[in-house]
């Protein structure tokens, strides 16, 4: 009987602590979910599914458990089981939320695809970061993406230059809605002509993209993809700032329906800033006077059967100077008083046409008229350039492959008053005409049915009157075991053209002679990146994602501005070697929810140039590339009630080599220098958004920027006293903006 009874208690204790596992598998339906999160609330206890999405839990004590599954990208999962005396396994499947999924990008492609599941390497930047800084153009907008830096051209008209993977701005290939808008003579001014109120989001490729864009796109692309009238949701928006230094920016934007599927967005930009402020006191504005007005119109069609056109202009007039603060209109070219004025009028037309007999075919052009009228110093250069661009391509997916055919055609039409026009004899003017048609092939190849595998091919073959045939070969390969690991190459081959006097403004300065050793001929690279992003799982089910980069670019007959030779000249050649650009990248973004936003970005570029000469090889690092930059931007919202946030970004440019004279004073590199910006902002009713803010915190101002600006037309240069050392002017010593610090305040309106 006791043996009986030890039994029986033996059996009930037994039962009450038996320890079970509960596992299984998260899905997706189709392929395993890897790093789900599975949670227990009962016990407060979690695991994360692995790589192919299996996930355990082990001595489990019998009763009846709910069941939590999450991952971003994805709805919650929630369930209950019984544990009762055995292990059980399940299958947890996921539904994708459409609300949470990643961004969809054409500038790879073509063709309208997700970023993740793109075989190019796309970054993207959207409006609402734009407003974070209260960023008022294009060219400002592009430094919050890592590898690429706007770079201070001059600090006395104020232009610049967009820099990707530390190559100068003319290996940046400038899009609006993929047209060819901002080039040549238009890529020294026209990048703040863009105002980003028109602007939907940028897509940004580093690397090559010849074999699409043509042979230009070396160092890689900008996209501007503009507003889509039809489906914007705002129909007005508004917004204007002033700053403590009495700058004033204007956008607005108003969307109406024609008809039902008809819908137009136009809006105007004015910017207007008209203060000679002389901080540094050396007798020079420290920034420009500019006066610019900016009007668009764009109209989508929503055709019968999903068809869809759309036709957009934009008009641009701007006059700015900058120069010695005593001077006004009436010393515009004469050698009285120094100062660099720009008069630029500017028309373009985009307009995009979906085919009805044949829906899969598409057709594109673009036309755009760029006036500058201008005086540097005693130097004028009037030069007007027209540019016509049209294509027409035919895309097509069948089975795991997505065609791209499609034909181009590019007119360039340029005239000045500088050597690049003159005839050869040097007595009569003759305008440039150049003409590039170009034949493209490209096919993305889905691999495997998980589209794990994906392989593009592409290749462009134009034909110029000048260079004639141009190849430009592209490859890219995508691998992507699951949603957390992406990992990808690009390959490809760039030229360019060059025109040393509509991409290189201190070529006009008139500080400096140009010299041309011989003629200049066309530039040629081989581009190589290997990338990878991994999003790693956090907690509460949020994500880190983790974007790195590997980038090569091999340069022949590369063409190199020399400041060192002549103090008084600039000497243009095809460098007599090779030069490379080698680096890489890290950024991470951190998105927890609502309330905050983190991003980090570091980059390490080393651009170097060698030249052969008398059996030695010489290298020389290139001017104005730092070897490190860095970004970073975190977002808070400090009452999530109350809709009051705060925006703290910045950039961070290491030390570059910069043009000196002989026996300068000034060091040959520049100084570390660090960009803080703080906004703080209160949204009302969702509609209207006020805020405040400071740009350049930490008030960093460049040293002595200008060589003698107390005597800009060299009439004392002689002086063997007061100047031993035969110093000449010189304004070409510019590497970051002379604007300190300043305060500004704005209304953002959203209807």
């Amino acid at each position: 009987m006791k043996n009986i009874v030890f039994f029986l208690f033996f059996s009930l204790i037994v039962k009450a602590n038996a320890q079970n596992t509960l596992s299984g598998i998260v899905t997706d339906g189709k392929a395993p979910i890897p790093f789900a999160n599975i949670y227990l609330p009962g016990l407060k206890k979690g695991v994360t599914a692995d790589f192919k999405g299996n996930f355990k839990f082990e001595n489990l004590p019998e009763a009846a458990y709910k069941i939590t599954c999450s991952n971003v990208g994805y709805h919650t999962f929630d369930t209950s089981v019984v544990l009762s005396g055995a292990n059980l396994e399940l299958t947890i499947r996921l539904k994708q939320n459409a609300k949470n999924l990643n961004e969809f990008v054409v500038t790879g492609t073509l063709r309208e695809t997700s970023k993740d599941e793109s075989p190019v390497s796309i970054d993207v930047i959207s409006a609402k970061l734009f407003q974070k800084t209260s960023t008022p153009n294009l060219f400002e907008a592009t430094a919050m993406v890592n590898g690429v830096k706007p770079q201070a051209a001059c600090n006395v008209c104020n232009t610049g230059e967009i820099r990707i993977n530390g190559l100068s701005g003319p290996y940046t290939l400038v899009l609006i809605d993929g047209m060819p808008i901002v080039s040549g003579l238009s890529s020294v001014y026209g990048l703040m002509g863009i105002p980003t109120g028109m602007i939907s989001r940028l897509e940004v490729v580093k690397g090559p993209a010849a074999a699409l864009y043509g042979s230009e796109a070396m160092g890689g692309v900008i996209n501007v993809i503009t507003k889509d009238a039809c489906h914007d949701e705002n129909k007005i928006f508004a917004d204007y700032y002033i700053s403590s230094w009495r700058e004033q920016n204007m956008d607005f934007s108003f969307k109406s329906k024609l008809n039902s599927k008809t819908a137009m967005l136009s809006g105007i930009n004015a910017y207007w800033y008209n203060q000679k402020i002389d901080n540094n006191f050396d007798g020079f504005t420290d920034i420009a006077i500019q006066k610019r007005i900016s009007a668009f119109n764009k109209i989508d069609f929503e055709r019968e059967n999903g068809l869809v056109s759309s036709i957009a202009l934009r008009g641009i007039l701007e006059d700015r100077w900058g120069g010695q603060t005593t001077w006004n209109e009436t010393f515009r070219g004469t050698d009285s008083v120094y100062a660099e004025s720009i008069k630029t009028k500017r028309a373009e037309l985009i307009a995009k046409h979906q085919w009805k007999f044949n829906k899969d075919i598409y057709s594109q052009l673009s036309y755009n008229f760029h006036d500058q009228n201008s005086y540097y110093g005693l130097n004028p250069f009037m030069a007007k350039q027209s540019t016509g661009f049209i294509q027409t391509y035919w895309q097509k997916s069948f089975r795991r492959n997505d065609l791209l055919v499609g034909i181009s055609y590019k007119n360039l039409w340029f005239d000045d008053n500088t050597p690049a026009t003159a005839s050869l004899l040097g007595n009569a003017n003759e305008p440039q005409m150049m003409h590039t048609t170009g034949l493209f092939l490209q096919n993305e190849i889905k691999l495997d049915s998980l589209k794990k595998h994906v392989l593009l091919l592409g290749g462009r073959l134009d034909y110029n009157n000048v260079y004639e045939f141009i190849p430009s070969p592209r490859l890219a390969y995508k691998y992507a075991p699951n949603a957390n690991h992406i990992f990808r190459i690009n390959a490809g081959t760039g030229f360019r053209i060059v025109n040393v006097f509509t991409e290189d403004h201190l070529a006009l300065t008139g500080a400096r002679k140009v010299l041309f050793m011989e003629k200049i001929n066309p530039e040629k690279s081989y581009n190589a990146m290997l990338s990878y992003v991994y999003k790693m799982p956090f907690i509460k089910s949020s994500v880190i994602e983790w974007d790195a980069s590997l980038f090569y670019y091999h340069f022949t007959n590369k063409i190199v501005a020399d400041y060192d030779t002549d103090p008084n000249l600039i000497i243009y050649d095809n460098l007599k070697g090779h030069s490379f650009s080698r680096g890489a990248a890290l950024s991470m973004a951190y998105e927890p929810g609502n309330k905050t936003r983190l991003s980090l970005g570091v980059c390490y570029t080393d651009v170097v140039n060698f030249e052969n000469s008398n059996s030695l090889q010489k290298s020389s690092r290139q001017l104005f590339s730092p070897l490190w930059t860095g970004t970073y931007m975190i977002s808070r919202a400090i009452d999530y009630k109350k809709s009051l946030k705060i925006d703290v970004s910045g950039n961070y440019t290491g030390s570059m080599r910069l043009p000196v004279l002989p026996n300068d004073y000034r060091p040959e590199y520049s100084t570390a220098f660090n960009i803080v910006n703080v906004q703080l902002s209160k949204l009302f009713v969702n509609k209207i958004e006020f805020y405040v803010g400071s740009k350049n915190m930490l008030n960093f101002l460049p040293k002595n920027p200008i060589m003698r600006p107390f005597d800009p037309f060299d009439k004392k240069v002689d002086d063997k006293i007061n100047n031993p050392n035969g110093y000449t002017f010189d304004p070409s010593y510019a590497y970051a903006s002379m604007q300190g610090r300043r305060y500004y305040i704005g209304l953002r309106i959203n209807i």
